[in-house]
């Protein structure tokens, strides 16, 4: 008996909605509480949690909106089969510009040519709003229209250059794969993944933002002291720019091997003025490389990818699958969309199971960073940027088990506190 693939994936679409949306309105109801939890009572001022307050409910009310939009566009483009119809068109206009419309390559790259307007055609008004009227109206959003425009611009450029290879390469994999599809899948997958990572820092992350050297100075040297006595292979230590988009502030660390590099915003300099509370930040990501949490969650999505494409492998050739969301013929790039489609429980349990494990990673970071005798100064560093950044203080533990990857506040706060009652 044929399966109801279409039927089964809009199914399950409408319940993680549902489920979603629930968990959402527990949150909302959440961020509407009036009083800081107890524990912030005195650490957060007042005023940094009423404007908190006020920024998490804009975003909650933007969210509500943009996810009612995009399930009733997605469903409705599965539903009145308008994928099999864009790709129909898009194989008429291969062929129109006098191009062989029976390439695959070609007639994908066309596909995707006219996914992608229509991304950016629907994305664009919820990314204007959420960038020049919530985040400008809590004071984060920096960027000028302009550098908005020129940001998009330098997006699509790049998708056209690194797509079409991406595309063709995958495209001829699944041709000739054989029973060795799910392998040659993951290992092209890998070889682009060490490839990208090596690159975006180095090429395409310079294309919109300024990278220039952390200036000589006190904290420059106890940056490279900290790495030093940890062993950690630092060769160049930047500050980004930031502060030309957003008000937000972070700091992280790439590089392969012996060639590491940490990254500050200078967003993080500005609101952390006390130096030893940006060091203790620091000190929290060099727990993650001390404690391999990168490696660990590099293998972990090598494994999740190998096991996403052998179970693509098994269904690559059903007819029914493709017949089931209307399309006759059985293009590459098809079943990949539509197997993505139907995996989305597995998705979502994956991506909790992941956050639970990210979020055991940061309190191991913290106790690192205590270990090393930062705890006073990471408190005070994680107080400040939650202020600064105007992070929801109110939490509904559902939804932070489901979505966090990061611990709230509260739970950072007392599980150094706890550390120290145990070594007391």
């Amino acid at each position: 008996m044929d399966l109801p693939y279409l039927e089964l994936v809009l199914g399950f679409m409408i319940l993680m909605y549902i489920f979603e949306t629930y968990l959402d309105v527990r949150q909302h109801s959440a961020l509407k509480l009036p009083r800081l939890p107890r524990p912030l009572e005195g650490v957060v001022s007042q005023e940094k949690f009423e404007r908190s307050r006020a920024y998490s409910l804009d975003k909650s009310n933007f969210h509500f909106v943009h996810e009612a939009v995009t399930i009733l566009m997605d469903t409705a483009i599965l539903y009145y089969g308008l994928l099999p119809w864009v790709w129909m068109k898009s194989g008429e206009i291969v062929a129109r510009i006098g191009l062989n419309a029976e390439n695959e390559t070609i007639h994908t790259l066309s596909f995707l040519a006219g996914v992608m307007i229509w991304s950016q055609i629907t994305d664009l008004p919820f990314s204007l709003y959420s960038t020049f009227v919530i985040e400008a109206r809590h004071g984060f959003n920096k960027q000028t229209i302009w550098l908005f425009i020129r940001d998009m611009i330098k997006g699509i450029f790049l998708s056209i250059i690194l797509g079409p290879p991406i595309v063709a390469a995958i495209i001829y994999i699944v041709q000739i794969g054989g029973p060795y599809l799910a392998i040659y899948l993951w290992g092209f997958m890998f070889v682009l993944a060490i490839v990208m990572m090596t690159l975006y820092p180095v090429l395409i992350a310079p294309l919109f933002n300024k990278f220039t050297p952390l200036p000589e100075g006190e904290l420059r040297q106890k940056i490279e002291n900290l790495a030093a006595s940890l062993k950690f292979p630092l060769k160049k230590l930047f500050v980004v720019d930031g502060s030309t988009r957003s008000s937000h502030s972070n700091a992280y660390m790439y590089g392969f091997f012996k060639n590491k590099r940490i990254v500050l915003y200078d967003t993080l300099i500005q609101q952390c003025s006390n130096e030893e509370e940006i060091v203790a930040v620091i000190a929290h990501e060099l727990g993650h490389w001390k404690l391999n949490h990168t490696v660990y969650s590099f293998i972990a999505v090598q494994i999740l990818t190998f096991l996403q494409f052998g179970g693509y492998a098994l269904v690559r050739n059903s007819k029914d699958l493709y017949q089931s969301f209307g399309f006759e013929t059985q293009p590459v790039i098809i079943g990949l969309i539509i197997f993505q489609h139907t995996i989305i429980p597995l998705q979502h349990l994956v991506g909790f199971g992941l956050n639970l494990v990210s979020r055991a990673f940061e309190f191991q970071a913290d106790a690192f960073a205590k270990k090393l005798g930062y705890s006073p100064s990471l408190r005070a560093a994680l107080v400040k940027l939650q202020e600064e950044n105007l992070s929801a203080m109110n939490t509904d533990p559902w939804y932070s088990a489901y979505h966090y990857s990061h611990p709230p506040l509260v739970e950072r706060l007392s599980a150094l506190e706890d550390s120290d009652k145990k070594e007391d």
